[in-house]
């Protein structure tokens, strides 16, 4: 599965777009316009991310792959 297929997944399955969870994570102070903050854990952003949006394992890492800047928005 591509990148833009779990994103689109994502979407799908929550209604948010990767620039709202971009905006999500900023308020729960775990990235900026940067990306994530330094001291960020991964494994907390996937809690979050399974917690609040029943996201499975990959899915989250997609979140996180694009708050990290790994990863873009069209990235195939």
């Amino acid at each position: 599965m591509s990148f833009q297929a779990y994103l689109d997944n994502i979407q799908a399955k929550t209604g948010k777009s990767p620039a709202d969870f971009r905006k999500l994570a900023a308020k729960k102070s775990f990235a900026d316009k940067d990306g994530l903050k330094a001291g960020i854990k991964a494994g907390d952003i996937i809690a979050w991310l399974k917690r609040d949006f029943e996201l499975g394992h990959g899915h989250a890492m997609a979140i996180v792959a694009l708050l990290k800047g790994s990863k873009a928005e069209g990235d195939r």
